[in-house]
């Protein structure tokens, strides 16, 4: 086993979780757990598909398997099974916080195929921004109170988080227990910076019956008291439950030791969701309470 590749615990998880060989297929499907382990060395390194080591099998291979399971949403529905998972040993943690993280685009990056489009609406259906310091994406989440993801949006690098969070809301979708009843989608509490305390965002969570752990904004605060008993009662705020926001930033910083998060190599939003949804899988399985990584 190489540095970083699949522990005997991990793939015991993961194994049930993946689809198995469509009928007719042959024996390129035979061993699951290295063409998986060839993937996740390339979300590693951020290297070129065609550098995937030979103990991985063939590079292409490795590319159709996980280009394939991007399309048909695999890679989204193991996370969530995973996430099913850590719910039914009470291991999620559902004082949940939200924030985003920008990511630098590398050249290999652009030129997808437009398809019609302007350059402009191009970059924009396939997650890219351009800014003075080039093309960027960006990560929105919200983490449970450990950090890993429950759900996670890739937009251009200009995108307001303030404007993602109901859309990062309606993505949490947790099994429950045994596959029984509906998914629970609703967190405890919700913490966030600044940027997420619009009005819209406040009555999204009320609707929601979410706690909201959120500061005002200076203007908000001074347009309340410039209007009197007319501006109504600041939001409650719980500053202690504040202090644990960090835990989403480090969950960030868990995911960026993987190289093709750190810096966006794949040229469409598809490839560059399930390059996420990939790499955060691997953090809750590595954030069990068994310790899978011995």
């Amino acid at each position: 086993m190489a540095r970083g590749d699949l522990t005997d615990a991990e793939w015991a998880i993961l194994e049930p979780l993946l689809p198995g060989p469509a009928p007719g297929r042959g024996g390129r499907w035979g061993d699951r757990r290295r063409v998986v382990n060839g993937i996740l060395w390339r979300m590693r390194t951020g290297a070129p598909w065609r550098d995937v080591p030979e103990r991985y099998g063939p590079w292409k291979t490795c590319y159709e398997r996980y280009r394939r399971w991007a399309v048909d949403g695999t890679w989204a529905r193991v996370k969530r099974q995973v996430q099913g998972r850590a719910e039914a040993e009470g291991d999620i943690d559902w004082d949940a916080q939200a924030d985003s993280t920008i990511v630098r685009a590398h050249q290999h990056a652009a030129g997808a195929r437009k398809g019609g489009l302007n350059s402009e609406e191009s970059r924009a259906a396939q997650g890219l921004g351009r800014s003075r310091g080039g093309l960027t994406s960006k990560i929105h989440t919200i983490a449970d109170g450990r950090g890993r993801s429950l759900s996670t949006h890739v937009t251009p690098g200009q995108a307001a988080d303030t404007k993602r969070l109901e859309a990062l809301l309606e993505g949490i979708a947790v099994p429950r227990p045994g596959g029984v009843g509906r998914p629970r989608k609703r967190p405890d509490s919700l913490t966030a910076d600044k940027a997420y305390g619009s009005r819209a965002n406040r009555a999204a969570l009320r609707r929601r019956r979410i706690k909201a752990v959120i500061p005002q904004r200076r203007d908000q605060v001074a347009n309340r008291l410039r209007k009197g008993s007319a501006g109504g009662r600041p939001p409650s705020f719980d500053a202690d439950a504040y202090k644990r926001r960090n835990q989403v930033e480090r969950g960030f910083n868990r995911r960026k030791q993987f190289r093709a998060v750190a810096t966006r190599y794949d040229k469409l939003a598809l490839h560059w969701q399930a390059t996420n949804d990939i790499v955060e899988t691997i953090d809750w399985i590595r954030a069990a309470p068994d310790k899978t990584r011995s």
